[in-house]
């Protein structure tokens, strides 16, 4: 009855809410102090040495993660970068192959390094033109979005800068590329899954109510594909040279003073490789773009603006996390998750699983169940021979499937894009971003448990 009373109706109202429209970074901390409040915790002890700590922990692990990812993302947008990426893959698929157009162009540009936000905005004008001229049901183009910059290339593939893939790293001394075998295997799933069902769904559905846009961006206004591809590149090569060959070579011995934060050189190797190669790629986006940029300066300052919202929209998800990690109702459901058999990697999905579900965020979740369990686990490990690596990609994988519940910040700008509502367009995001990527971190446990392929 406590599960119910502290933890699931907490999360119930929270989802209405967002169902109703209200900001999360509003009420995640109000459900937080409820979900304490029910559970008969000192309201305002679990604000200020709960709730608030969390939040501001993660905001101060991330914010360059989020600030040059927004940043970057906007430079992208600004120089039609992201937009000539798009158009030129659906240029080669043509239109008959809409829906694939549609989640390539999504993956190609999140798995380069462009925010998934950015990606919604220059992705789905080309989506409706695309749809309308395939006789595609509008209410699916939210889902092939989803399909493309939620799932395989936020949690799955090896190399991904997402930053969820990017906060295991430092608990686990890994880096972007761990576990690339379950991470590809898991990834196929959910891409080969989510494109077959949305096919199907297309044949089945009603006809499309795709809007016409007001405005049409004409070939000739972006840069070419090549140089819109450079940056991209960059992202990816510089953070492989980094953190498999540069910083593992430098000395770094003066990490063990408390001082520089008394750490060992494999737990920050992994995010300052990120923090390089984002730079770097922001740099060249940068010059590459100068002179098709009007104003360079408030291109980077509204890049800088819009990386605070997505940044204290996780962070309070975070906070709300933490306060309902510390109740006595989830140590009670924590207990039963470290039952399930398969060691340590099970219960580690499961608990993870759980959290994201509970924020609705996959970075929230995950950052929560590691400050709480990341310690032991990562020990509990070396006791079972379980690779580090493995933990990170299934803590990723984890993560990466109960967050798009319908609170999820992401799904509801997504929705807000295309002017749909949940009753007309969650289904088919539920399908390809909830339950295929659940199966997928099934089949990567069995991997990983059983055949012991990372």
């Amino acid at each position: 009855m406590a599960i119910v009373g502290t933890l699931l109706l907490p999360l119930g109202m929270m989802i209405w809410a967002v169902y109703r429209g209200w900001p999360i970074l509003l009420v995640a901390p109000i459900m937080a102090l409820a979900a304490a409040g029910l559970a008969g915790d000192p309201v305002l002890a679990t604000l200020t040495e709960r709730f608030m700590p969390a939040t501001g922990r993660f905001v101060v692990a991330f914010l360059p993660l989020f600030l040059l990812g927004a940043v970057f993302g906007k430079l992208m947008e600004a120089s039609g970068a992201a937009m000539a990426i798009a158009r030129a893959i659906v240029d080669r698929l043509g239109a008959e192959k809409a829906l694939v157009a549609v989640v390539l162009s999504c993956a190609v540009l999140t798995y380069g390094g462009v925010s998934l936000f950015v990606v919604a905005f220059a992705v789905y004008p080309l989506a409706v033109a695309l749809f309308r001229q395939a006789d595609l049901p509008h209410r699916l183009i939210p889902a092939a979005i989803a399909l493309g910059a939620f799932t395989f290339t936020m949690s799955a593939l090896p190399g991904s800068p997402a930053i969820q893939n990017a906060i295991p790293m430092p608990y686990f001394g890994t880096t972007l590329f761990a576990a690339p075998g379950i991470g590809m295997l898991a990834g196929g799933l959910m891409a080969v899954g989510g494109v077959t069902y949305l096919a199907r769904a297309a044949r089945s559905g009603a006809a499309p109510v795709a809007p016409r846009l007001t405005r049409q961006v004409e070939q000739a206004d972006l840069p070419s594909l090549w140089l819109s591809l450079t940056p991209i590149v960059a992202v990816f090569v510089a953070n492989l040279v980094l953190a498999q060959g540069v910083l593992p070579r430098l000395d770094l011995s003066y990490l063990a003073d408390p001082a520089w934060g008394n750490v060992t050189p494999t737990e920050v190797i992994g995010l300052w490789a990120l923090i390089c190669a984002l730079g770097l790629a922001t740099l060249i986006a940068l010059a590459l773009s100068w002179s098709r940029l009007a104003a360079p300066k408030e291109t980077l300052g509204a890049g800088a603006q819009a990386a605070l919202l997505p940044l204290f929209n996780t962070a309070v998800l975070v906070g709300f996390g933490a306060v309902v990690a510390g109740l006595p109702a989830f140590q009670s459901v924590s207990a039963l998750t470290a039952q399930i058999p398969g060691g340590v990697l099970t219960s580690l999905a499961a608990s993870a699983s759980l959290l994201a579900g509970l924020t609705g965020s996959a970075s929230g979740g995950m950052s929560i169940a590691l400050d709480t369990l990341g310690p032991r686990t990562l020990e509990l490990a070396q006791q079972q021979a379980v690779d580090p690596a493995a933990l990170h990609r299934i803590v990723a994988l984890a993560t990466g499937g109960l967050d798009a519940l319908p609170h999820n910040g992401a799904v509801v700008t997504l929705l807000g894009i295309a002017g749909l509502t949940h009753r007309e367009a969650y289904g088919p995001v539920f399908v390809v971003a909830v339950v295929i990527p659940t199966i997928a971190l099934l089949l990567a446990l069995a991997t990983a448990v059983w055949v012991g392929v990372f």
